[in-house]
């Protein structure tokens, strides 16, 4: 038993030889202090096992990952690798030491049921070691076509499948029960037979007798197996003083029973910013510039993120305070304070009346209104906030931010006619014009019946015209979350489902489209592919109708992704139970997907980017400005003139485009 372990400890050192031999404690540090995470190791039967995160403190203030750095030595129950990972070789206790430059510090370890042959769940341990080893991967046999013969889910989303093509494909000689070291799905990985994915696993490693033990124990299938119910990865959010420096990552599992697992080894971990820091399989992040990158850390279909802050020389930097106009400012400067970035001075008055112009109206100032602002002799605030509230409400501001959701909202007349197109443009400007709460907005849009000529907005659903189209529109334009991304397979890069897919498209499918009689043998459009469609039609709710899910081809259960209180009743139109659930002030998505696109318009670039992709692993740049925004957003009663006037009258949104020393090359922040 302890040959596996011994054997798959020296893989990983001389996996790990390179970047230990990199690293050393800058010249002249002194360690001051060592933090250890975990505080305590405990593991339970063979294939348990706990990352160790060395953090020391050096005199300076500065932090750094001392894991390869420091020595550790473990007692007989466990051994540790160069990149401080404990793994059980008895039952037993004792301490770990963990010693760097004359500071130590000591973690209880306790080793139990190590020689217990515990069932090997297929679910819960075989399938993750597949993903890990690449079995499942786009480029493997998670392939739409799989790899020479052998198919399975991709990212192993569907266990069903998986075991399926596993034990009955080709009469299920991938296993040799009565010699589990003979099947071919040993063979092959371990390099014994050809295969052309190489050698992913080595005889005797964890991996090879988890599988293998599997195999022995009858390859059984244990749909009820406990799942994972979240994730977390450490450290959390750290700031990196030298560019270079590297940082280890460790991830945590915890399941739905309450059971809790270090599964560092299996777990993917992804740079948003590979210019920034690269991260490899071991969980190893390597800083290569100044800059900020967010860890997106995924295992067995739950996520986790961590930004890392890689400062770099900072030598002379000293804040310096600014005036405040509003919370945005305070919130701003934080970041930029803890960051070590000095904002820019104000935009002087010409530079500032002609941005206001363009993003308020999409007009330029005249020249009669700039000489009249320059020359103005009022306190510099004053006048600018003065304007703003001048051009807020205005015609050409009405027109402007009519054209933004004519635009998003496809108003068209290749889809609408020109009657259409003009009813809904009108309906649009009406809105716009009367300052309509964005919740109400949005609302009437998705419940939107009758005519899409007496009832304009429900032009929606004459240019989306099934419901999976209108499902994964309507999710990315007022959630901004990418929901097409699924309906294949798993999200690749979120926690949202297949199953979830179809269940949320199902709100849209009893959608009915008939003809206006008034309009009846009008017709547009009209292509090659698709017939030419009735020039005004009636949107109304069904009572029948389904979307059939494309893995099962049962018909999809409608069903939220996540719960928010709406009050919604089940008796309600399908299109009025979800929209209720999108426009809910609880709704984690919908305020904060229209703050930030709003913010992308005034300030050039979304707080999150790109604004209609709000995802784990693409956090905002300034967290608690976004949380803010939104609060103040939903408690002003979705007013979005508020919003706009709040965003122009900070300090924030009036600095000059011109950078300085301390903030050139700094396109985040």
């Amino acid at each position: 038993m302890n040959l596996f372990r011994y054997a798959a400890a020296a893989l990983l050192v001389a996996f790990a030889s390179s970047a230990f031999a990199q690293e050393k404690l800058p010249d002249g540090a002194k360690v001051t202090k060592l933090v250890v995470h975990p505080t305590k190791v405990e593991l339970s039967g063979p294939f348990a096992y706990s990352q160790l995160l060395v953090t020391a403190t050096l005199d300076n203030g500065d932090a750094l990952d001392a894991t390869r750095l420091a020595k550790i030595t473990a007692p007989k129950a466990a051994t540790v690798n160069a990149v401080g990972l404990v793994r059980p070789t008895a039952d037993g206790t004792g301490d770990i030491l963990v010693s760097l430059a004359g500071v130590s510090q000591t973690v209880p370890l306790s080793v139990k049921d190590f020689a217990e042959e515990k069932p090997v769940s297929f679910v819960t341990d075989v399938q993750p070691v597949l993903g890990k080893l690449g079995c499942n991967a786009g480029t493997c046999h998670g392939a739409q076509a799989g790899k020479n013969g052998f198919k399975l889910s991709l990212r192993g989303y569907d266990s069903i499948y998986d075991y399926r093509a596993l034990t009955d494909d080709l009469e299920g000689r991938r296993f040799n029960r009565a010699a589990p070291e003979k099947s071919l799905m040993l063979l092959k990985p371990a390099g014994a037979v050809p295969h052309q994915g190489g050698v992913t696993m080595i005889a005797n490693d964890p991996n090879y007798e988890l599988v293998r033990r599997w195999i022995a124990q009858g390859v059984k299938l244990d749909l009820d197996a406990v799942r994972v119910k979240s994730l977390e990865i450490f450290p959390k959010n750290p700031s990196i003083a030298r560019i270079g420096q590297k940082q280890q990552f460790a991830a945590i599992a915890t399941y739905t029973d309450g059971r809790v697992r270090d599964v560092t080894a299996e777990t993917f971990v992804e740079s948003s910013n590979t210019d920034v820091a690269t991260v490899d399989k071991a969980g190893l992040v390597t800083t290569a510039r100044r800059g900020e990158a967010t860890m997106l850390a995924r295992y067995e279909g739950a996520y986790a993120a961590s930004t890392v802050v890689i400062m770099g020389d900072r030598t002379g930097f000293a804040w310096e305070p600014r005036p405040v106009h509003n919370y945005i400012d305070d919130l701003v400067d934080a970041k930029l304070k803890k960051v070590k970035v000095q904002v820019s001075e104000l935009a002087d008055d010409a530079a500032f009346l002609r941005r206001v112009h363009l993003d308020l109206t999409g007009l330029p100032p005249t020249s009669d209104a700039v000489r009249a602002f320059v020359e103005d002799k009022r306190e510099s605030r004053l006048k600018r906030e003065a304007v703003i509230e001048k051009l807020v409400g205005s015609d050409d501001f009405v027109e402007h931010w009519s054209n933004k959701w004519a635009d998003m909202l496809m108003v068209n007349s290749k889809f609408l006619g020109g009657v259409g197109a003009k009813a809904f443009r009108s309906w649009i400007r009406d809105a716009v014009a009367e300052n309509r709460p964005y919740d109400k907005f949005a609302y009437q849009i998705v419940t939107a019946t009758g005519s899409n000529v007496d009832s304009p907005p429900a032009a929606y659903y004459k240019t989306l015209r099934t419901a999976d189209a209108v499902m994964e529109n309507t999710t990315q334009l007022f959630l901004a979350v990418r929901f097409n991304c699924n309906k294949c397979h798993d999200h690749p890069f979120e926690k949202w489902t297949q199953d979830q897919y179809f269940s949320l498209a199902a709100y849209f499918a009893q959608v009915g489209r008939t003809e206006d009689p008034k309009y009846r043998g009008q017709k547009i459009g009209g292509t090659a592919f698709e017939g030419a469609k009735p020039l005004v039609e009636v949107i109304t709710d069904l009572k029948a109708g389904e979307i059939k899910h494309d893995r099962t081809g049962v018909d999809a259960k409608a069903s939220f992704p996540y719960p928010v209180t709406t009050g919604k009743l089940d008796t309600e139109a399908r299109r009025v139970q979800v929209a209720k659930w999108i426009t809910s002030p609880e709704n984690q998505y919908f305020a904060k997907s229209y703050v930030n696109r709003i913010w992308s318009y005034l300030l050039g670039v979304g707080i999150i980017e790109p604004v209609d992709d709000i995802r784990a692993g693409n956090p905002p740049s300034n967290p608690k400005l976004l949380e803010r925004l939104t609060q103040e957003f939903i408690a002003s009663g979705f007013d979005t003139r508020k919003l706009i006037r709040t965003i122009c009258q900070s300090r924030t949104y009036q600095h000059s485009v011109y950078t300085t020393k301390w903030n050139d090359g700094d396109d985040l922040n």
